[in-house]
């Protein structure tokens, strides 16, 4: 599956819809992401943070979780809204990467029009394989 600009503005969109459901009462810091498998599916996370910083979960990671628990292994993009279109995380950067290459979509929160894309790749160069 290739990513066509109509897909990548449903997934900003389907970013931007999940991202309502975060849980930052702490940061304040709202953060939606949409992935798309190879199959086409798409699936969505927000952050879910904790009194215990350390224990809060990325947007990224929990719709990775949700692709990787519905059976997938591909991934073709993945959009991000955020405030400032902040990018992934390393953490995150690492946990895309065991899945291969995709491309990187990040939206501001205010304004969805400004984005940044980047394949994954070059977001993260040397990747840690065991």
């Amino acid at each position: 599956m290739k990513l066509t600009a109509a897909r990548a503005q449903q997934l900003v969109s389907a970013a931007a819809g999940a991202r309502r459901h975060a849980h930052a009462p702490y940061s304040k810091f709202r953060v939606g992401a949409a992935l798309l498998a190879a199959s086409g599916k798409m699936y969505t996370g927000v952050n879910v943070e904790n009194a215990s910083y350390g224990l809060t979960i990325c947007a990224e990671r929990v719709a990775v979780g949700s692709a990787v628990a519905a059976g997938e292994r591909q991934f073709v993009a993945i959009a991000i809204v955020a405030p400032g279109a902040a990018m992934p995380c390393g953490a995150c950067r690492q946990v895309l990467a065991e899945f291969g290459d995709c491309a990187v979509i990040c939206a501001d929160a205010k304004d969805r029009r400004q984005l940044r894309l980047e394949m994954l790749s070059v977001l993260l160069p040397h990747i840690f394989r065991l």
